[in-house]
């Protein structure tokens, strides 16, 4: 007889936990089961994963393996005395290495012939104790627990092909970025019915049988800090959801849009506008930045395009420092002059002819 290692079937350490155990066991089933794996030596390791499994991921059972001690995968191996002696004649059949409905082999059956030999004469499940069900639920149990884990993985990836994803724009100002820490966005989206599961024609009363409901929510997120535009920011599991309850993501591509400023990195452009006059002769103007009055002084002959730096007062930067604040001047004429500035203007363009 040869030994079997069931901790390297499993690829897992000799200490791993039961959650490792589980999850090794999951990620091999699915690989291996041969109705996604269609190799040749697939049959024999997907039997040989499950007899891991039922015995590493008992406790009871695993304590008995242990026991034995530590073999090389494949050595010979006679069981240690109190192992041998249990009488497979009522069980051979469906249970020997060569059964056709994933059997165990001689191996498992001597560490473990002496319950599932019991579980012949009454009603048992391996890992769960005495129950109601016949010894056919118990000799099944290894394809039907692989196969809805192969099921449910199968929708699992026939649910990414369904794009479950929702992308869409949000709009942030400046005020919002630097003072405000979280910001609501309504999501609407279009998916398969939750009632009928999206089966078009059917008398369902929530999609009037289109199979396509509509869905509107509210979801608040935390503005990222140095946030800039084309960003994306990932809300999980709040995108749409399939029949197999699987949930996509929202993605938030950010545009930063501010009817008061100009961004340019992380300073900040705000447009002042001057009377011809106010850019001749200098003037002291109060503008409102960042939710504060500030006031500047305008030097004499200021020409149109001029930018005025107010340093420290633009958008925070990793390294804890702030952008500037960059006043542009833009001169404008009034839609209206009075007669006499009309006047005063002809004497103005003589005086500089």
């Amino acid at each position: 007889m040869k030994y079997k290692d069931y901790y390297e079937i499993l690829g897992v350490d000799r200490n791993a936990d039961q959650k490792t155990i589980k999850s090794a066991y999951r990620k091999l089933a699915r690989k291996y089961h041969p109705d996604v794996n269609k190799s040749s030596d697939a049959q024999a390791k997907f039997k040989d994963i499950n007899e891991a499994y039922e015995a590493l991921g008992n406790e009871e059972n695993r304590k008995r393996y242990d026991a034995l001690g530590s073999f090389s995968q494949g050595a010979d191996f006679t069981p240690p005395p109190g192992y041998e002696g249990f009488n497979f004649s009522n069980f051979s059949q469906g249970f020997s290495s060569g059964s056709s409905q994933g059997g165990f082999s001689d191996f498992f059956s001597a560490i473990f012939g002496d319950i599932i030999n019991n579980a012949s004469n009454r009603s048992y499940s391996f890992n769960q104790g005495p129950q109601s069900r016949s010894f056919d639920d118990f000799n099944s149990q290894f394809s039907k627990r692989a196969r809805g884990y192969a099921q449910n993985e199968r929708a699992k990836e026939s649910s990414k092909k369904e794009d479950l994803d929702i992308t869409q724009n949000v709009i942030l100002t400046i005020d919002e970025i630097i003072r405000t820490p979280k910001k609501t966005v309504n999501i609407t989206t279009f998916q398969k019915c939750s009632y009928c599961h999206g089966q078009k024609g059917s008398f369902c009363t929530n999609c009037a049988g289109t199979g396509i409901e509509k869905v509107t929510k509210n979801i608040t997120f935390q503005i990222p800090k140095f946030v800039k535009s084309g960003q994306k920011i990932r809300l999980k599991q709040e995108g749409k959801i399939d029949a197999y309850g699987n949930k996509g993501d929202v993605y938030l591509v950010v545009k930063i849009e501010d009817k008061n400023y100009e961004l340019d990195g992380e300073n900040l452009i705000k447009i002042l506008e001057l009377l011809p006059y106010e850019a001749v002769l200098g003037c002291e103007k109060q503008i409102e930045a960042l939710g504060e009055k500030i006031k500047i002084k305008i030097p004499k002959l200021t020409s149109s395009d001029k930018k005025l730096r107010l340093k420290n007062m633009g958008l925070p930067k990793k390294d804890g420092s702030k952008g500037n604040l960059e006043v542009k001047i833009r001169i404008i004429v009034p839609k209206e002059l009075s007669k006499e500035a009309l006047e005063l203007y002809e004497k103005l363009k003589k005086l500089n002819s």
